[in-house]
Order: C-alpha cells, then structure tokens, then sequence
C-alpha cells in the first residue's frame, strides 16, 4: 500500500534528506576534495569503518581512479574494541579489520564513515589505527555530519551537514549493503540517557 499524505505527515515519519542522486553527488565531490587536499591520489589509503563506511570507501577509490586513473589501496578498520561504552551496552561481534598490503606506514590515511555524530567513534577509530603503524596524516571523510560533538573531532571532507536534534535518528541506507537504494532519512526517535536510539544503520 502507497502512504499517504497522512502518513508522510504523521510524528516520527521519517523523512527523506538525501535522495540517491544525491548521495552520489555528494560523495564525487568529496572525492574531488581528497584529491585536491592530497594534490593527486599518491599515498592515500582509504579505510572504511564498518558497516557502511566500508561500502562509501570502496566507492570513493572507484571515484577516485576515475578522477586519477590511479587505483587507490581500500580498507576496513573495526573499532568494535576500541569504543568506550562496551560496558554500558551490548555492541555488535567484531568485524574483521583488512589493511591493504602497503600498510599505513608513512601513508595519508582517509577515514570513511557514514555518519559523524558524537566523534567517539572516531576516536574509537583513532585508537585502532595507532595499533596498526604510523600515518603521516589521518584525515576524516563522512556523508552525513548530524552536529551534537561531545569530543573535539572534525571531518575534513561533508557530503551533508544536517542540523539535528538528539531526539532524532539519521538512517543511511546504501546499495550494497542495505535491502534498499541509497538515502539518508531523518525521523525521531525515544532517548535513552541523552542519546537517541540507534537500530542498525541509525545514529
């Protein structure tokens, strides 16, 4: 059954912030950006952090060598470990974390998440990567930057910044990972001590 006008109005409906052209646009252009703020592709590594950030970095390296014509090495770094609540709350088991053949030694890394919320995943994030050798840069590329910082963690490369209150949830769904096509919806959503709730694909 279509949803009606009703429907679509009703609270906590979500709503649709980023179509899949758009998603599309925004991530070409962040791929420029990379590229302009590397001054070409050498020495990049993109590392994605599951789930999502690992589909939207394997999407910036094709973008990127169709920009360059050089094939940029893709990752997976998992901060399952690393976060700072795992007593507080159950997470999810571990994902294996892959690290291209080069390592990251000496290298511009290029962190890839979906959505940039709090920065402790970020942090999280940090952590891991010190574990696996010495960058000489980490930079943070996202598709969606939410707002509400609680560390001091910022992305150097926004597809969308999207004010919101910590009432709502963002939901990215990709192709590829998702049983959908790309977008990013908003809707609200309860809280638990301050923060908002956050089923799979939601921040």
């Amino acid at each position: 059954m279509l949803p009606t006008a009703d429907d679509a109005a009703a609270p906590g409906a979500p709503r649709t912030v980023m179509s899949e052209p758009d998603v599309a646009r925004a991530l070409r252009r962040i791929a420029h950006e990379i590229v302009e703020r590397n001054k070409g592709a050498d020495d990049l590594v993109l590392l994605g952090i599951p789930t999502r950030g690992v589909e939207l970095s394997r999407r910036l390296a094709a973008l990127l060598q169709e920009v360059e014509g050089v094939e940029v090495p893709v990752g997976a770094l998992d901060i399952t470990m690393f976060r700072d609540d795992l007593r507080h709350q159950p997470t999810r088991a571990p994902m294996p974390t892959r690290i291209p053949a080069g390592g990251v030694d000496d290298r511009v890394v290029v962190l890839v998440d979906d959505v940039l919320y709090s920065g402790r995943t970020i942090r999280a994030a940090l952590d891991a990567l010190a574990d696996l050798g010495r960058p000489r840069a980490v930079r943070l590329a996202v598709l969606v930057d939410r707002g509400h910082r609680e560390l001091p963690i910022r992305a150097d490369h926004v597809g969308k910044n999207l004010p919101t209150a910590h009432s709502e949830r963002v939901m990215v769904r990709l192709t590829g990972v998702d049983d959908a096509g790309d977008s990013v919806t908003i809707a609200s959503g309860e809280t638990r001590a301050g923060r908002p709730s956050t089923p799979g694909g939601a921040r």
